[in-house]
């Protein structure tokens, strides 16, 4: 960056060091600045204070490769890296630097769609987003029902190198509603003794919720077992049938004033105010579904002692739910996703924007920005979810989320004061890798500290944008932010100390 070369050889040749200079040192209890120094794909050391320029870059490093003190006003915390060769320097100027952003909800529509997403324009999309994990649903074609099929996909996707995922599995055989024996063959997760290759830490129905109770508490017994996290989506089965002719309605009334004549504005007008009358409607059951079922599965969860994570939590009903089974002592965590905090529909979101659970009400967005506030939301997750343009008309609900997520929410929470720069990198990064066990790994993640994985996102926070899909490497190009201006850009991605993102 600024003119210096931007690919971490340094962490390729192992003898090598890499040290990032001149930078604004973000993560949740670290924001000053420093600079870092990394090899072998892991930080060796995070150094605090004055290091703008490269000479007091080069001296940094000579004193760490001379296992020296360093003077000043620096502070050095790392291993010796005595005996290493000079390393490559980094000017990070103007830029923060981060632990890369872990999402614990992401489709990447990988096996069976690939007219929606493959594995290299899903990965791609996430390095453009600064996304170094991703947990990775289930609803593929075929389901993800077994270790083996979801151990094949991590291993495929490891092999493009671009960022680590974990594929979860489903609750019950094929989305079935009824047969749980294959969890069974889930192995037992316990954070960092699990071998990688093989970690499962987190199991859903997801899209739907299992509708049986009893399947429900005896999936979430097997999974107490295994020390599994059960990721709900939380929608009542019979509710959301109820609300799917509102919506199946809407969109014809939509695409009635879509096809009327552009001199009869009244008939128009008319087809869109059904639309929206409709679609309110189905909204209104979705929500009554989604609190619903949130009462019902923490109460089953309780039951069976199982940890049990809320997926896209959206009412302030479902949060109040969550936040009292917190208060009772209940290992529960709930994640918000980006769209949630800035979209509502008294916000003048077209209703068109379809995605389960739907875009709710101002109330119940700012409910969603007080949970983020008082600790009940955990985690920003994404719910990546891309379709194609005809899928989209069609009504399918989701749309793409890695590469707007970070500069969706630092406009909305961090540019308004509110919540810190620290508060958004611990949602993005510190709080998922300890949800999913990543900080006890030898590896670890979610910090700017000596022994974690060099997995990093330098981003410009003040950097304004344009949203416009057709630039996503993402191969859903639909988006509710179109046009939007958002501030933070991803200006550059490291995995394991690797540059696999940049953007000039």
């Amino acid at each position: 960056m600024n003119g210096e070369r931007h690919t971490a050889e340094a962490a390729q040749n192992g003898s090598r060091l890499c040290c990032i200079y001149n930078a604004r040192l973000l993560d949740a209890d670290t924001d000053c600045s420093g600079a870092l120094i990394i090899g072998h794909g892991t930080i060796r050391a995070v150094l605090k204070g004055d290091f703008t320029d490269r000479a007091a870059a080069e001296k940094a490093v000579v004193a760490f490769a001379g296992n020296s003190t360093f003077a000043g006003n620096s502070t050095l915390t790392g291993n010796s890296g005595a005996g290493e060769k000079p390393a490559e320097l980094v000017d990070a100027r103007g830029l923060t630097v981060q632990p890369a952003f872990i999402d614990m909800h992401a489709h990447f529509r990988y096996p069976g769609q690939p007219e929606k997403e493959d594995l290299g324009s899903a990965l791609h999309a996430a390095a453009a987003g600064g996304f170094g994990t991703l947990v990775l649903m289930p609803n593929t074609v075929p389901v993800v029902s077994s270790a083996a099929a979801a151990q094949r996909i991590r291993a495929e996707a490891a092999a493009f190198a671009l960022a680590d995922v974990f594929q979860t599995v489903s609750l019950t055989a094929g989305f079935g509603g009824e047969d749980t024996a294959h969890l069974d063959g889930i192995p037992p997760y316990v954070p960092g003794k699990t071998p990688e290759s093989e970690a499962i830490p987190v199991v859903t129905e997801d899209g739907r919720d299992v509708a049986s109770a009893a399947v429900m508490l005896a999936a979430m017994k097997k999974c107490a077992d295994r020390n599994l996290i059960v990721s709900c989506h939380c929608e009542d089965a019979s509710l959301a049938a109820a609300a799917k002719p509102y919506r199946t309605d809407a969109l014809a009334s939509y695409a009635a004033a879509d096809s009327a004549d552009s001199a009869d504005n009244s008939a128009k007008a008319a087809a869109v105010r059904r639309a929206e009358t409709l679609l309110t409607r189905a909204n209104d059951l979705l929500a009554l579904a989604e609190d619903t079922a949130t009462l019902r599965n923490l109460a089953l969860a309780a039951a069976a002692d199982c940890r049990i994570h809320i997926a896209h939590v959206s009412t302030a009903r479902s949060l109040a739910a969550v936040r009292a089974a917190k208060r009772s002592g209940q290992n529960a965590t709930c994640e918000a996703t980006p769209h949630h905090i800035t979209l509502s529909v008294t916000r003048g979101t077209d209703l068109r924007h379809i995605v389960n659970p739907p875009v709710r009400s101002e109330s119940d967005r700012l409910a969603v920005i007080e949970g983020i506030r008082d600790g009940t939301v955990d985690v920003i997750a994404t719910d990546h979810a891309p379709h194609t343009a005809a899928d989209k008309a069609a009504g399918a609900p989701g749309f793409s989320g890695l590469e707007t997520a970070f500069a969706a929410c630092h406009t909305e929470l961090v540019q308004t004061g509110i919540i810190s720069a620290r508060k958004l990198s611990e949602l993005m990064s510190a709080a998922p890798a300890r949800l999913l066990g990543l900080d006890k790994t030898a590896c670890p993640k979610g910090l700017l500290s000596p022994g974690f994985a060099a997995d990093l996102v330098f981003t410009d926070p003040n950097a304004e944008w344009q949203v416009s899909g057709k630039n996503f490497f993402s191969k859903g190009t639909y988006t509710p932010l179109e046009g939007r201006t958002l501030s933070g850009t991803v200006r550059a991605t490291y995995r394991r100390g690797i540059c696999v993102f940049k953007r000039d």
